[in-house]
């Protein structure tokens, strides 16, 4: 671990990063990952046997990760697995459903309404509709939903059939999230993709038809082959689509994706540089903006008069509790930080077996929690510093003032004593200014 903490990431690394090199750029959480440690397995566990009246006004969600994929995109970090067939697809289902009849005993968990629900992948959609009915039985006979604020599901259009996009929508499913990532067919064929265009636009009457809540789509800014010209192209056939939604997230390259491997062993991947993407990205949202969509975070954009929550990003931002079951799944209760087993068999084994199946975890404290807070809801844009004084009893003008003010001279944002506002182009950039806020002994690492 200490020779992995050396290797700096973009997520962790003051500096103003030109070419799309090898490590993460997205920051997800705080600390980062490559801190955790097994260490704390035991408190973590005798956390979620104990119960607490203060839990009553957490939001709790629970996150069910389904890993399986028709393919392995050459830019796909997650733990997912292509190839399973039925049988093994079942035995896991089963261990995940195990795992949430678990949780839903402990005095942490038991008797807590479920707020909101998020089935990720992998393809959650890539199981068949026998599987998902069951699984969502079993589940939700230990753990009700039918009051949740949102249920979301992620997709990949080539998975999706008419039957199966109507249990989806039976199943509760009110946020409904499609993977394009591009509507160029040589750019999904190069890196990795699945589906074509095509396929896109055979699902989308399916899923208008069942009248979701709100429909979600997902781009990516910087693919492998892409053209400036290719780009529009996309962002143009996706403002046609009108989705109620559209997420948009800049190519990066993580430790362990294909294309990282390739370029570790020498080979060139021609990835765009930081300027081209955030220029692309830029020009998506002026698009976008001119279609009768406005930001909602550094990431999504929302149809003017369409609903506009999503609620899974916004309670995990301000540090609801939740449940990751599934193998390599992140869970967050108790102000604690743990992961599962992140390989097929020793997951399968605790989680069959009643055990919960820990493998990592972190406690952080009160000054981590609120730098983990502030970082992640400047993602949104704007930040209101009476929740922070409200909450963690700081004043984070004052506690962060130095930066804030370097960031606001730089032009990334803008501030007055109420609240925190970020520039267009500190939005566009917004993971690489959030190690500025991090501790010295957490910059310069690896982040996962």
């Amino acid at each position: 671990m200490s020779e992995q903490i050396q290797i700096p990431e973009p997520a962790t690394t003051r500096k103003a990063w030109k070419e799309t090199d090898v490590g993460s750029v997205f920051v997800s959480n705080y600390p980062p990952y490559s801190f955790w440690r097994d260490e704390n397995t035991a408190r973590i566990k005798a956390m979620l046997h104990t119960s607490d009246p203060a839990d009553k006004d957490i939001p709790l969600g629970l996150y069910m990760h389904i890993p399986f994929c028709r393919k392995r995109c050459k830019f796909c970090y997650f733990r997912v697995y292509t190839g399973r067939n039925s049988s093994e697809i079942q035995t896991y289902l089963d261990a995940l459903g195990k795992e949430v009849e678990t949780y839903s005993t402990l005095p942490r968990i038991a008797g807590r309404k479920l707020h909101f629900i998020y089935f990720g992948g992998g393809t959650p959609s890539y199981i068949s509709v026998k599987h998902l009915r069951a699984l969502v039985a079993r589940v939700k006979t230990a753990m009700p939903w039918d009051d949740a604020e949102e249920v979301a599901f992620e997709c990949e259009p080539g998975t999706l059939s008419q039957s199966k996009v109507e249990a989806i929508r039976e199943i509760g499913v009110t946020r409904l999230s499609l993977g394009l990532e591009n509507l160029n067919d040589d750019i999904l064929r190069e890196n990795g993709r699945a589906h074509v265009s095509k396929e896109i636009y055979a699902v989308m009457p399916w899923v208008k038809a069942q009248q979701f809540p709100q429909v979600n789509v997902d781009l990516i800014a910087g693919m492998v082959g892409e053209t400036r010209e290719t780009w529009r192209d996309t962002v143009q056939r996706t403002i046609d689509l009108d989705a109620d939604s559209v997420t948009i997230y800049q190519m990066e390259l993580p430790f362990n994706t294909t294309y990282s491997q390739a370029i570790r062993g020498g080979n060139g991947v021609p990835v765009a540089d930081w300027e081209t993407k955030r220029e692309w990205h830029n020009y998506a949202i002026e698009q976008f903006a001119a279609a009768g969509y406005e930001t909602s975070s550094a990431y999504t954009l929302t149809k003017k008069g369409r609903p506009n929550k999503f609620i899974y990003r916004d309670a995990l931002w301000r540090s609801a509790d939740l449940i990751g079951t599934g193998v390599a799944s992140f869970s967050h209760a108790g102000g604690m930080h743990f992961q599962n087993q992140t390989h097929w068999d020793p997951y399968l084994k605790a989680a069959g077996q009643g055990q919960l199946p820990i493998n990592r975890s972190f406690v952080p404290t009160e000054e981590e929690r609120l730098v983990r807070e502030m970082i992640l809801q400047l993602k949104l844009g704007r930040i209101e510093t009476a929740y922070f004084q409200n909450k963690f009893g700081v004043d984070i003008l004052k506690r962060f003032g130095e930066t804030y003010r370097e960031l606001r001279d730089a032009e990334m944002l803008s501030f007055d004593s109420q609240s925190i506002t970020l520039s267009r182009q500190g939005l566009l950039r917004v993971d690489q200014l959030l190690p500025e806020f991090y501790h010295k002994k957490y910059r310069n690492s690896r982040y996962t």
